[in-house]
Order: C-alpha cells, then structure tokens, then sequence
C-alpha cells in the first residue's frame, strides 16, 4: 500500500481509538482561534496531498511533492503579519493556507487543485508549474527552492530599510515589515543558501537594517540522503550576527512560541533571525519516491508514529480547544470537501499552445510618475567641472559614468550595488564619484559574491527600487547565473505576470585587453545569457552609443519591468583613438541627456553595397580600423551594429542588409554557440545573398603578448571580406 493511504489509515484509526503519541503539554501564547486555524490549515495540508497522488494515478495531476510532516509552518505564517512578504520552500503549503485564513476572500483549497491540475485557471501561474504563491498574500512563487530564493530575501529584506531612507514609487513593503524566507535541512548546505546567510550576518555586523527570518525546516534528509542528527543546531546557533530560535514543528503551540519571539525580534532589533524547527518528511520525497528502498521500515514507521497532525489532537485536547472526536471529524470532511473540489479541478480548461504558455514570459508595462530628466541645477551641482568636459570628446568610461549619474539624479529610486563599485569606483573607474556625490547608499560596495550581489538587487526590486548591480568581470557571472536564469527571468512566467523584479544588470566583459588577467578576466562568451528568456542583452561599441542604450535599458526596467543586461566591452573603456596614435577617432561626445538607443534599433555606418559586416562590441571596433584597406580595395562597405544581441533585431538588421551583395559576419565570441550562429541563421531564412562569418575560436583566452590569437582581428577581417567578395 502507498506509505500515503497507510499514513491516512493511521490517523483514522489512531484518533478514533484515542491513541494519540506523547509530548508536552500545551504552552504558550497560541490563542485557541489560532490553534483551530493551524489545526484546519494542517488538515487541508494533508487532504491536498492526498488529492494530488489520486489525480497523479488518475492521469488528472503532475505534482506530488507534499507538505505533510510540515504542517507546523500554519503556526509560523500566524506568528506573522500577512504583508510580511514570504519567500517559501515547496513543502510549505500549511504557510500559504493559513496564512489565507489571514486575508478576506481567499480559497486554497480551489488555487491548490487547479494548480495540481496545471488548470490555465490556477491564479499563480496560469497553469505552468505547481508553485506555492500569491499576489494578495505577499508570497512570490518559487519552484525547486533548493536554496536559490535565499540571496534575493536578503534583498528583500535590505529593500525595507533602504525604502524608509528613499520609498519609491512601486515600493510595497511596509516600512516596519520583515521578510521571510523558508528552506529545508539539506539546502541549507547549498553555497547560494551559505551566502545568504553570510549577507545577512555580514550586514547585521555592521548595523545594516536585515529584518529577515530565516526559517529551517529540519526533516532530516533531503530525498535519500541523511542530514547528521545536530547539524543545523551544531552550525547555527552561534553565528555572529544571526539570532537562534528553536521549536519543535511537530508542535504548534511551541512552533507558534518560537516563531513569534523570532518575528518580534527581527521586527524590534531590524536583525536577523534562524528559526529552527524540528519536522517530519512523510511519504517520501515525491510521489515516485520510495522511502523504504534508502530507509528501513522501522525508520520510515518511527517517523509515520510522530504524525504531527496527531500531536496537534493531542495537544488541543489538553488545552480544552477540540476533542479528539471533533478534529477527527474536521479532519474526514476536508479529506471529503477536498476530493469533491478536485472532481470540480480537473475539468477545468489547461495550456495548449506555445502562445499559451509564453504569455507569461514578458511582464506587464507600469505606469510611473512622469520624469523630466535631472533638474538641470541639480546637475550643475553634482558634476561640476565635468559639465564643462561634455562638450568634447571622452571615451566610453566617462560616458558611462556621466550617464548613470544623470540616470540616478533622474530617478531617485536607481540603486547601484556591485565589488568595488562606490569608494573605488569600480575596476576601471566606470563608477567613480558616484558614491561621493549621490550616497553610499545609493552605490553600495557589497561583499564579494556575485550570488549576492544578484540576490540584493532581485530582493530589492521586489519592493520597488530599480537595481544597477554590476558584475565586475563576465568570467565571474557564472558564479550566480541561476540568480538571473532561475529567480529574475522566470519571477513573471511562473506569476503570470503578478510579479516581476526589473533590473539592469551591467556586466563588464568580451576580451582584447592586452595581457591582463587571461579567461578570467576576458570571457568572449555570452550564450548563458542569450539562452535566457525574457531577458535581453545589449552590448555597446562605443561610449555615446553605450550611455543612449543604457537609458533605454533603464526605460524598459522601469516602465515595462525587464532584466536588461548590458555587457560593456572592457577593451573600449579606455579607447581613444581609431586608424593612428593620438587621432582621437574612437571617443565621443556625451550625447543629451533626453537621447536613447531603442531596443531593436541598431546601427549603420557607410552605405556601400558590396559588403556589410555585421558585427558589435569591439567588432565595430576592428571593423572601423579595417575600413580604409577594404575601400582601398574597391569594396562599397557598410558596418551594420547590431547593439541588441537578444532579443536578435531581426526586422532592423534585415532591412539594414537587405541590399547588399555579401554580408559578413564578424563575432568575437566563440565559434561554437556564438552570436554569429543566430546572425547566419536568421539571414539565411530570409534569403540574403553570400553570407560568411569571422569568429573566435573555441577556446580560452591567454594572458600575455597572445591575448587576441583566439580572436578576429584586423587583418582577419579584411581577408575574410576579400575572399567573399573576391576583391
């Protein structure tokens, strides 16, 4: 028999014959209301995972992952405030219940069917997961939650405190609010979940507002493998800067104890908490799971005898609440009421088409308050001597930092966060003075994790603010690229669209610098981050180009709620000069405030028709320094910059080239997943005449007198253009 029906068989029988399992008496300050409300909570708990093994035999569900064993976290979520914004593990659907019970007009049992049923109806995510969440009941959905909603918790958090200095427009935490953020034993092990918790001892140390509560829920295993009994107590509970609580989960009345001191000390102090709770894991990990085939049945039974939901008869017994008899019969009429919704549930209509499915993908537009630009004494103020540097040409650095501070006297909720980037101003001093004229906490030098960095400016989007986090070299982006592919990108999809976290995440990247630092300071690869959707990525060539795009990408952040990432070529921070030494030919003047580069907009330079490179970053670069060889040639030449490399500007790029001869395709990324690969393909379905492509190699890049060997240069891309065109 399913370990599912055995559990369900023992309640029966167990509660009907009084043989409830021993514990403590009651204590503490849990209300008998509240006792009632965990206790139906727990009971719809179990009848709901009950329900989603019988659809899953019937053909009818696709999610068996449960929540009983866990039903004490109905005494957490009453321990807190329902605007407290809830970041949960997946076997939390006691939380999200009773915490329903907290707000007018809800129905879990009808949400949770749906979303068993993967029903287009379900109201978190229109059909495309089971998750756990809520736009009225403050929670963000979240799927496999191994850990990778703990850095934007922290964020969240963070945000509340940031939010009483400067609130912004969207913001909807209260500003005496805290966040929590729930997880199970074995993830807590997890290298994003141990930078989370160092985030927010790291700020707490140093007095930095954190009211985040940690929620550990302790079964003792994650699927098969065992947690060492002590652990989480043996590594938590003396932690710097992160307050201990401890309750056992399998008792309400001290679940609810522990949780509210917990709450109300991270409400009070503004400090961290990790409340620690002692759970239970019945019927295995999933419904395909089979518990006894890595556990003995002694252990699997000993586990079945601790049933919390019978604790929780026991336990209202004493305290005068309900009798055994009543739960009992409270408990056989969810079961019942929830099998009859579920007839209802799988009826309902469900996702056919890709149309369907992808609706979700690209957030809602939001209405802002109208934004003029900087008030130009403002600006006066805050540049200085630099307002009399715009009128000539600089390089891409200086235009960059011109453009990010005109963006933050703009827009008041901008945050930027990233290694380095206040005091020191970033690496290559992108960022300098910023800090000083605007506000450490405004550009905020964060410790040195990019999981965290990521999760700081995921949080606090959450609440409003618009985040500028920077990755300090793209090398160093695969630490934390799950924080963009599998929390920030996929936050709308799985909400449909009732949450989104807009950010523009500024990357500096590509290669060419000359002999500094190898592959882990010159990444010429960006297929991680085209691979993602929703999200989209541009990557400047020059410095008036690079401040006009990242306006638009604070536009499309701020009014349409989208992660743009912008990937700055490191190589052109520094660029002066062009065709010789001293000609100044690369730098630029910064182009008026109230200028942008449309997403899809891309750049033409030249309008020969014998050739058209198509190209970016620093192609446009070493395309330029080609140009005068090839027109000494005889090739009529065109330089088309693509800027926007996902989404692929198809339409613009296909008119820009539709009336030459040969186009080549010049990509300093690698050969193989490379942009040039989507640039081909897509001109090969529309008909254009001879294509070619220049790409790196596939390989790592050197350090030293071959750091461009595995790159095109100048000289490749004038045999390559002559060879196509055979001039």
């Amino acid at each position: 028999m399913d370990r599912c029906e055995i559990v369900h068989a023992a309640v029966l029988a167990r509660a009907a014959a009084g043989d409830l399992p021993p514990g403590r008496a009651p204590d503490g300050p849990l209300s008998p209301e509240l006792a009632e409300a965990a206790f139906r909570a727990g009971c719809l708990t179990r009848a709901l995972d009950r329900q989603s093994r019988a659809m899953q035999r019937a053909g009818q569900g696709f999610y068996t992952i449960g929540s009983s064993g866990h039903e004490g976290m109905a005494a957490v979520a009453l321990a807190l405030r329902p605007d407290d914004m809830a970041f949960l593990h997946y076997r939390d659907a006691a939380f999200q219940i009773a915490r329903a019970g907290q707000v007018p007009g809800q129905t879990p049992a009808w949400d949770m069917l749906l979303s068993f049923a993967l029903s287009s109806e379900d109201p978190i995510s229109g059909g495309r997961h089971k998750v756990l969440g809520s736009r009225d009941l403050m929670i963000p959905p979240q799927t496999s939650t191994i850990a990778s909603h703990l850095p934007k918790a922290v964020g969240a958090a963070y945000s509340i405190g940031a939010a009483r200095r400067r609130r912004p427009e969207h913001a909807i935490l209260a500003p005496d609010g805290i966040v929590v953020a729930s997880f199970g034993d074995a993830s807590a092990n997890h290298s994003t979940a141990q930078g989370a918790f160092n985030a927010a001892q790291w700020a707490a140390y140093q007095s930095v507002p954190m009211p985040l509560l940690f929620v550990c829920e302790d079964n003792g295993i994650g699927i098969s493998t065992k947690t060492p009994r002590g652990w989480i107590e043996a590594t938590f509970a003396q932690r710097p800067g992160l307050a201990y609580f401890k309750a056992d989960g399998l008792d309400i009345y001290d679940t609810f104890r522990a949780a509210a001191e917990a709450a109300a000390y991270t409400r009070r102090t503004r400090k961290p908490a990790f409340l620690h709770l002692r759970t239970i894991r019945l019927y295995g990990h999933a419904g395909a799971d089979v518990p006894t085939s890595y556990l003995t049945k002694a252990e699997v039974e000993a586990e079945e005898a601790q049933d919390p939901l019978l604790h929780s008869m026991r336990l209202m017994d004493a305290a005068g609440v309900m009798t055994p008899d009543a739960a009992l019969g409270l408990y056989t009429d969810t079961c019942a009421e929830v099998a009859t919704l579920a007839e209802r549930a799988v009826t309902r209509p469900r996702l056919v088409t890709a149309r369907d499915v992808m609706a979700s993908l690209i957030p809602h537009a939001r209405a802002n308050r109208a934004a003029n630009g900087p008030v130009p004494a403002d600006r006066a103020a805050t540049f200085g001597t630099d307002l009399r540097a715009m009128d000539a040409p600089q390089p891409m650095s200086r235009l960059i930092n011109w453009a990010l501070t005109d963006l933050m006297l703009a827009h008041p909720e901008i945050v930027l966060m990233g290694e380095d980037v206040g005091r020191k101003g970033g690496v290559y001093g992108v960022t300098q003075k910023l800090q000083a004229r605007l506000g450490a906490d405004r550009t905020i030098d964060t410790l040195l994790d990019e999981q965290s960095i990521l999760g700081l400016a995921i949080g606090m989007a959450h609440n409003g603010f618009v985040p500028m986090p920077e990755i300090q070299f793209l090398a160093y982006l695969h630490n934390a690229e799950d924080q963009i592919r599998g929390e920030a990108a996929t936050l709308p999809f799985f909400s449909n669209k009732q949450f989104a976290n807009p950010m523009v995440l500024r990357i500096a990247g590509l290669g060419y610098q000359k002999g500094f630092g190898g592959h882990f300071h010159n990444d010429n690869a960006l297929a991680v981050l085209r691979d993602i959707p929703g999200v989209i990525l541009g990557v400047p060539s020059d410095g008036a180009e690079a401040a006009m795009m990242l306006r638009e990408a604070v536009r499309l952040a701020r009014e349409e709620q989208r992660v743009v990432v912008v990937v700055e070529p490191i190589a052109l921070y520094p660029m002066r000069d062009l065709a010789q030494e001293g000609d100044g030919g690369w730098m630029r003047r910064y182009p008026d405030p109230t200028r942008r580069l449309s997403m899809g907009e891309v750049g033409v330079s030249g309008d020969g028709t014998d050739l058209a490179i198509v190209t970016f970053g620093n192609g446009v670069y070493l395309s330029h320094k080609a140009r005068a060889a090839l027109e000494a040639a005889g090739i009529g030449l065109r330089i088309v910059d693509l800027r926007w490399l996902s989404p692929l500007p198809k339409e613009a790029l296909t008119a820009a080239v539709a009336d030459c001869k040969h186009v080549l395709i010049v990509d300093e990324t690698r050969h193989s997943g490379g942009v040039a690969e989507a640039v081909m393909a897509h001109l090969s379905e529309t008909g254009t005449a001879r294509l070619a492509r220049l790409t790196a190699h596939d390989s790592f890049i050197a350090t030293g007198p071959a750091y461009a060997a595995t790159m095109p240069s100048v000289p490749d891309i004038v045999q390559a253009a002559r060879a196509l065109t055979g001039r």
